[in-house]
C-alpha cells in the first residue's frame, strides 16, 4: 500500500501492473463475454457480419459499464469496488426463446426493446431490490444458478453435435420426397391437382451426414481435455485462463484440419466505431419487457450477493446507498446494452473470485480492464476472429463454462441446511423439476394463452418463481446476511 491513508480499494498501482492485472481480468471473462452474442446471434439467424457487430458492441459496452461501476459516475451510479461487468447468462434462455419465435432482425428488435425496457425499470427499482435480499436466501439463489447451468448445457451440447434446426439438424428431407412435393406444386399450378395446402412441409427422415461428425466430436474433446490439463497442471494466471487457452488450441487444430478459415477476419476492418441501433431498432412488447425485468431482478439479487462478498473480501464496508448505486448501474448497463444492440449486464462473479485468488483489491485494476475492453470493441477483426470459430470448438468449452454455472449453484446449495430443515429439500426438488419442464416438454404451453408464453417458456424463470414462492411458504422471509455473503463467495462462475 502506497500510503497509510489510502484504502487498498482506492490504491493506484503503476501503469504496467495495472495493464497486466486488467488484462488478466479481461481474459478471465472474455470467453463468457463473447459466448452470449454467439449464442443469441446464431439463434436469431443473423449474418456473420451482424454477429461480428454484436461481439464488438458487447465488448465495447462491457468496458463502458465496467468504468461506470468501478470509477463511479455522479452520486447515482457506481459502487466503486473492483467489479468487472459482463453479459449475464441468466438472460440467455429467454433471449433464445424470443429468437426461436421471431428469427431475424425483427426478433433482434424485440430482444433489444425488452432489454431497454428492463434497463429503465431496473434503474427505478434498484433501491427496492436492494431491500429484497431476504426473499433470496442461498437455497433460492443456489437452485436458480443450478437451473441456469443445466438449461445452458443444451446449447453447449448442440454446439458439439449440431443444432436441432438448420443444416446440422439430426435428419434431412429425402431428395425423392422433396422432388415429389415440387412436382405436386407444379401440377397444382397448372390446375391438374388441388393447390398444395399453405405451409405444407416434408419432415426430415434421412440421417444427416453433417450431424455429430466424428471430426467435430474429436476436436471438441481436444478442447475439453486441454482445459482440464491446463487447469490441473498450470499455475496462477495460466490456470485462470484455461477455458480461453482451450478454445485457442481447438481453433489451431480446426485450422490445421481445414475446418476453420479466416476470410471473414481478412474482410473485417481494423477499426470501426460502435454506434447505437446498428442491427435493429427496438420493438417494445410489454410481456417481453416483463420477462426480461424478472430476469434482471434475479440478476440484481445475485449482484447484491457479489457486492456483499466483495465488501467482505476488500474490507470496504458498503451500506444501503452503495448497494443501490451498484444495482442502479446494472440497470444503466442494461439500458446502454439495449441502445447499442447488445445485452443485459451484471457484475461477473468469476472476476470476484479472481480478486480473492490474486489478493489485489484496487478498483483501478478493473478500470484498466474496462479500458482494454473498449479498445477490443473498436477492433472488428477481433470480433470476426471469434465469429470464425466453428461451433464444435466452442462446444468443448461450453460444457465447461455452462457446467461450471451449474456446479456453482450446487456449491452454494452445499452450504444450505438440509438436515434440520427438510423444507429446503422440497424447495430444491420442486423448483428444479419446474425448471426442466421447457427442456423436456417444450410444447407443453400450446393450449395456454399466447400472451403468457414468454413468461413460462423459460425454465429459469419457472424455477425462480417456484423457488421464491416455495421458500416464502415453507421458510418465511428471514434475513441472514452472513449466509448470503458465504453463498456469494462460493460463486466463481456466472
Amino acid at each position: 500500500m502506497s500510503s497509510t491513508t489510502v484504502h487498498p480499494v482506492d490504491e493506484r498501482l503503476p501503469i504496467g501492473q495495472l495493464t497486466a492485472l486488467g488484462l488478466q481480468h479481461v481474459l478471465v471473462m472474455y470467453a463468457g463475454a463473447v459466448a452470449v452474442p454467439l449464442i443469441v446471434g446464431r439463434a436469431l439467424n443473423l449474418t456473420p457480419e451482424q454477429i461480428v457487430m454484436l461481439i464488438s458492441a458487447d465488448l465495447f459496452c462491457c468496458g463502458i459499464v465496467t468504468l461506470i461501476q468501478s470509477l463511479g459516475a455522479t452520486q447515482w451510479f457506481g459502487i466503486k469496488l473492483p467489479v468487472m461487468m459482463g453479459v449475464t447468462f441468466a438472460s440467455v434462455a429467454p433471449m433464445v426463446a424470443m429468437a426461436n419465435s421471431n428469427p431475424g432482425v425483427q426478433g433482434a428488435g424485440l430482444i433489444f426493446g425488452s432489454i431497454i425496457g428492463a434497463g429503465v425499470i431496473s434503474i427505478l427499482i434498484a433501491p427496492i431490490v436492494s431491500r429484497m435480499l431476504r426473499f433470496f436466501p442461498p437455497v433460492v439463489t443456489g437452485t436458480i444458478i443450478a437451473v441456469i447451468g443445466i438449461s445452458l448445457m443444451r446449447v453447449g451440447i448442440n454446439w458439439i453435435f449440431g443444432n436441432p434446426f438448420g443444416p446440422t439438424a439430426p435428419s434431412i428431407v429425402s431428395p425423392e420426397n422433396a422432388a415429389w412435393l415440387e412436382a405436386a406444386k407444379q401440377a397444382a399450378a397448372s390446375g391438374a391437382l388441388p393447390a398444395v395446402p399453405k405451409g405444407m412441409n416434408i419432415v426430415g427422415t434421412v440421417p444427416n451426414p453433417k450431424y455429430a461428425q466424428l471430426s467435430h466430436i474429436g476436436i471438441a474433446t481436444i478442447v475439453l481435455v486441454s482445459i482440464l490439463l491446463i487447469a490441473k497442471y498450470a499455475k496462477g494466471f495460466v490456470s485462470n485462463i484455461s477455458v480461453l487457452l482451450g478454445i485457442i488450441i481447438g481453433g489451431i487444430v480446426a485450422t490445421a484440419a481445414g475446418l476453420m478459415t479466416f476470410e471473414k477476419v481478412g474482410k473485417a476492418n481494423w477499426f470501426d466505431l460502435v454506434l447505437p441501433f446498428e442491427i435493429a431498432m427496438p420493438i417494445f412488447d410489454p410481456i417481453l419487457i416483463l420477462t426480461m425485468t424478472l430476469v434482471m431482478i434475479v440478476v440484481m439479487i445475485e449482484s447484491t450477493g457479489m457486492f456483499l462478498a466483495l465488501s467482505d473480501m476488500t474490507g470496504r464496508k458498503i451500506d444501503q446507498a452503495d448497494l443501490s448505486r451498484g444495482l442502479r448501474t446494472d440497470g444503466l448497463g442494461t439500458l446502454i446494452g439495449g441502445i447499442f444492440n447488445t445485452f443485459p449486464y451484471t457484475s461477473f462473479s468469476q472476476n470476484v473470485g479472481l480478486v480473492g485468488v490474486t489478493g489485489v483489491k484496487s478498483r483501478f485494476v478493473c478500470v484498466a480492464g474496462g479500458a482494454i475492453l473498449i479498445v477490443l470493441g473498436l477492433l472488428p477483426k477481433m470480433g470476426a476472429l471469434v465469429e470464425s470459430l466453428p461451433t464444435f470448438v466452442l462446444g468443448g468449452a461450453g460444457l465447461v463454462m455452462f457446467g461450471m454455472v451449474a456446479a456453482t449453484g450446487i456449491r452454494i446449495l452445499a452450504n444450505v441446511d438440509f438436515k434440520s430443515n427438510r423444507n429446503n429439500l422440497f424447495i430444491v426438488a420442486i423448483s428444479i423439476g419446474f425448471g426442466m419442464i421447457p427442456l423436456i416438454a417444450p410444447k407443453y404451453l400450446q393450449w395456454m394463452p399466447h400472451g403468457i408464453h414468454p413468461l413460462i417458456e423459460s425454465g429459469i424463470l419457472l424455477a425462480s418463481m417456484s423457488a421464491v414462492l416455495l421458500n416464502l411458504f415453507l421458510n418465511g422471509a428471514k434475513h441472514d446476511e452472513a449466509a448470503i455473503i458465504a453463498a456469494a463467495k462460493q460463486a466463481e462462475a456466472h
